[in-house]
């Protein structure tokens, strides 16, 4: 068996054990790299010399390590990328938009010290959408991200280019962030499993508080990409950080709520409905059915959720969504080179009235406590993933910004709704289409319920 054939969990205890070097890891990740990227676009950066350096260095840790008879770090010589919207140091990011000069940074982003504490090596950076706004991986600045199960597909976004990577095996598994369904999307795109956790649960993510500045929810969490559940949870203990290993307990367990059946609602509505057409694809369909006769299979209680949604979440959305881009430092000669859907949402931004952004903030306010009392009348909520199977890359720029937005929000009904709520949810796959695409479904939690849902998703499969 092939080091990317090995699971994360079986990787880590390779190279703890040292019967697998961090060098040895890292240059056959980086072969992998070298072989595959130039067909999926899933890096922009590769940082092959700086990875092979902390390499060497990291297995002069573990020599020293054991004859101090020190334990080794969590993910010691644990190979992984970033999203190229963190800062690692002495690597320029990009963001994915080719309006701002692409600057290298000068120290890692925090999320990004607290992994590489633990022993993590970073091979490079991963490809984005520009700003991380969109749900599919295309930009300016290089070539798209493609779906390792299709290469003429998206793997999605925003965390498009770390899922390809990892579906791969260009790496055991890789964090990503998730604002709208950035980890949640192309973990379903790609046939992995994506934990997006609740706002707080990993530390980080709450350097700037749990409201944005208009007093909106905070949507962005920091969340792992992995094959299974067990690889999810590895990396989820180092991104909250002092855990002693809790959540990779909870996954091997597969035992969510001590082995109480879960009282489990199932939901095919969207806050989006009221404003676009919705069509849930058979293939969705399919996902969802599997995931309800696994749920059954376990012993849960599957029923159908009583869940109505405000309609006026899909303005309010929106206008959250994109009021970021008008605090963006952009120089007018940049301007031109943003992508058509950033610039146009930009242009509305700046031109929006204050008022309407602190309306907006407090309806999404309110959706989000409503969210969590009807949802939480339940252990978790099962939804589909997406409501569509993976697009064409193109299929979403070719249009103008209104057209592509609502392209995107009929792909990815279910997700946003949920950072709203700011609950955690994973999605794992359930069914493989015909042409070999996978499908998934999504379970919502409630909050601090992380580890039960990586533990429901190991006992439904979760590969």
């Amino acid at each position: 068996m092939e080091l990317h054939e090995t699971t994360a969990v079986e990787l880590r205890d390779l190279l703890a054990a040292g019967e697998v070097s961090a060098r040895e890891a890292a240059e056959h990740y980086l072969g992998r790299i070298e072989g595959l990227n130039p067909l999926l676009g899933a890096f922009v950066t590769v940082t092959a010399d700086t990875a092979l350096e902390d390499a060497a260095r990291a297995d002069e840790a573990l020599i020293a390590a054991r004859r101090a008879d020190r334990p080794p770090t969590p993910l010691h010589g644990m190979p992984l990328a970033w999203k190229d919207l963190w800062e690692v140091a002495g690597v320029p990011t990009t963001y994915g938009t080719a309006a701002l000069e692409h600057v290298r940074a000068d120290a890692d982003h925090p999320l990004v010290a607290r992994v590489h504490a633990d022993g993590a090596l970073s091979l490079g950076k991963t490809q984005v959408p520009e700003f991380g706004l969109n749900c599919y991986s295309e930009n300016r600045i290089a070539a798209p991200a493609r779906n390792p199960l299709d290469p003429r597909l998206s793997p999605g976004g925003s965390s498009g280019g770390s899922a390809a990577a990892v579906a791969a095996g260009m790496l055991p598994f890789a964090p990503g962030n998730d604002g709208g369904g950035s980890v949640r999307i192309p973990a379903a795109a790609c046939g992995l499993v994506g934990l997006k956790p609740g706002l707080g649960a990993v530390p980080t993510d709450l350097g700037n508080g749990i409201r944005d500045a208009w007093g909106a929810p905070r949507l962005v969490v920091s969340g792992p990409l992995a094959r299974d559940a067990a690889d999810a949870a590895l990396l989820m203990d180092s991104l909250v950080g002092g855990t002693g290993g809790a959540y990779l307990a909870a996954a091997r367990a597969a035992s969510p709520a001590g082995g109480r059946p879960l009282r489990v609602g199932v939901s095919l509505r969207s806050p989006f409905e009221t404003r676009y057409d919705l069509t849930l694809e058979p293939a969705a369909r399919a996902a969802l059915d599997a995931g309800v006769a696994l749920l059954e299979d376990a012993g849960h209680r599957v029923e159908e959720a009583a869940v109505r949604y405000d309609n006026r979440y899909a303005s309010a959305f929106q206008t959250i969504w994109t009021a970021g881009l008008a605090d963006a430092a952009i120089p007018a000669a940049g301007e031109p080179r943003l992508t058509r859907i950033t610039r146009e949402f930009r242009d509305r931004a700046l031109r929006r009235p204050p008022a309407d952004k602190l309306a907006a903030a407090a309806v999404l306010r309110r959706i989000a406590e409503d969210c969590r009392a009807q949802w939480g009348r339940y252990d978790a909520v099962l939804t589909p993933a997406l409501a569509q199977t993976p697009r064409e890359i193109g299929y979403y720029t070719s249009h103008g910004a209104d057209d592509d937005y609502r392209l995107q929000c009929q792909y990815t009904p279910f997700t946003s709704v949920v950072n709203v709520a700011g609950v955690p949810a994973v999605v794992l796959p359930t069914h493989t289409t015909p042409e070999g695409l996978s499908m998934g479904v999504q379970l919502i939690g409630r909050r601090g319920s992380e580890a039960g849902l990586l533990a429901l998703a190991a006992q439904l499969g979760g590969t």
